[in-house]
């Protein structure tokens, strides 16, 4: 069974911002001469579990409160920066897979989350739920329509 991490998506408001800025992270690559731009996100730590996030694993983004989508981590990179501290490169795929969203509080860092706690993707909520706009959706959410 799978392992997941979570984590606060500092500085975006919705997953369009987050996949925006995605885009614009993988175009920099290409722009650099990079043959293969790759999705990746540091860390300070090295997730100790790593075989685990490995296997099928995902992380799970939490913008304005609330876990809103998660990305596949593909691969774990340990490496030490040029100050000579340990850091992490998790390696993901830049594909942002909706999922129902669920009030998170703040936090530091990442967390382990277990898949029996992690929140199903919205299309196996229901059908055509991913094509609404993001914005609809938590008006619906707030109103309790969803």
């Amino acid at each position: 069974m799978p392992l997941h991490l979570i984590k606060l998506s500092v500085g975006t408001d919705s997953i369009e911002d987050l996949e925006d800025w995605i885009k614009q992270k993988l175009k920099e690559q290409r722009k650099r001469g990079i043959r293969k731009p790759e999705r990746i996100h540091t860390t300070r730590m090295v997730p100790k579990r790593a075989d685990e996030l490995l296997d099928g694993g995902s992380i799970y983004w939490v913008i304005r409160g609330e876990i809103l989508c998660r990305e596949r981590i593909l691969d774990v990179r340990p490496f030490v920066d040029k100050e000579g501290v340990g850091r992490c490169r998790l390696v993901l795929d830049p594909k942002c897979v909706p999922v129902q969203p669920r009030p998170y509080r703040a936090f530091q860092g990442w967390r382990y989350l277990a898949a029996k706690d992690a929140p199903p993707d919205l299309d196996r909520i229901g059908r055509g739920m991913t094509s609404l706009p993001e914005p609809l959706r938590r008006e619906l959410r707030e109103l309790g329509l969803l």
